[in-house]
């Protein structure tokens, strides 16, 4: 593990510069890619994003004012991005070993990099990325601060989640006074639905079931729901948030069926379970109260795993 300054140092000194994001992208790896991707370009240093999916219709507004740059890339940084299996399987093989820093807030982060900087502190990965863009000395303009304030946003729920800090705040406020409307971007990522994403929320609702004394909901995402909603990423997002709400629920579980077979598992909890080291067993990993992790079975044998070790964990509450 490295420290800011030798993070800071490292892209102070590289050119040509790819910046990668996590596969099924949210709100903070694409405004982290965004706003570094602009900083490094006022800086005059060439620069582009990758993602192994494409960037939903809700975050395209991100990018719309970054120049995109095609060029042999030199230098890899990837951002929010706890394991190198979650660039997905193509990025995943093809920068195996060559990804020469990572910038990360994950709690469960494991090292693929050849440098790293993990603040596990940090309630979103824009609040490490806005450090080192203001230490690069680069002043902040409305398309950094569009991003960061995004990536916070949302990796925080609106600012609603145990992650956030007293920092979390003073990052917001000083990207606010940029003129950015944030009003407008919390209304975009948490208010403003399409018709698809209307669809997903009445097909997983009805999917949802309680175990454990109605302590743990599970909610199915399957194919064929996506298929017939039309849904893109971007209506997925946040889904997974769900079955925490419900009144009760202290283990809120989203299982979504990939399109290569298996699942991704979403776990959200109130701060008594520790999501990360129930997803851990399983390989994967994140925070205390939003973590993350991929079961190849079918729906049964994965619900019934991630039942198995949910089940051990509230049995002694």
């Amino acid at each position: 593990m490295i420290d800011l300054e030798r993070a800071v140092s490292l892209l102070r000194n590289a050119q040509d510069i790819e910046i990668l994001s996590h596969h099924f992208p949210d709100g903070d790896t694409l405004g982290c890619a965004a706003a570094l991707c602009h900083a490094l370009h006022l800086l005059g240093k060439r620069a582009r994003c990758t993602c192994a999916d494409p960037v939903s219709e809700k975050y395209s507004f991100l990018f719309e004012e970054i120049e995109k740059q095609d060029f042999p890339a030199q230098f890899v940084v990837s951002v929010d991005v706890a394991d190198i299996k979650l660039l997905g399987p193509v990025l995943a093989a093809k920068h195996a070993g060559n990804i020469d820093l990572c910038i990360d807030h994950h709690g469960s982060h494991q090292i693929f990099a050849k440098e790293s900087y993990v603040d596990s502190t940090a309630a979103a990965a824009c609040e490490i990325i806005y450090e080192v863009i203001c230490r690069l000395g680069v002043v902040p303009d409305q398309v950094i601060a569009q991003a960061v304030y995004t990536g916070i946003t949302t990796d925080t729920g609106c600012f609603r989640y145990t992650n956030v800090t007293a920092r979390t705040h003073e990052i917001a406020a000083q990207v606010i006074r940029t003129g950015i409307d944030a009003a407008d971007i919390n209304r975009q990522m948490f208010e403003t639905k399409t018709r698809a994403r209307l669809e997903m929320e009445r097909s997983v609702l009805d999917s949802i079931e309680f175990y454990f004394d109605s302590r743990c909901a599970v909610m199915q995402i399957s194919r064929a729901m996506i298929d017939a909603s039309g849904a893109d990423e971007g209506d997925l997002d946040g889904l997974s948030a769900i079955p925490r709400q419900i009144e009760g629920v202290l283990v809120g579980v989203t299982m979504r069926e990939r399109k290569i077979g298996g699942y991704k598992v979403s776990l959200r909890t109130l701060p008594q379970v520790n999501a990360a080291k129930i997803c851990a067993e399983f390989g994967g990993g994140g925070h205390i109260a939003a973590a993350g992790c991929t079961i190849e079975e079918d729906f049964e044998s994965a619900r019934e795993k991630i039942l198995k070790v949910i089940g051990k964990v509230l049995e002694t509450m």
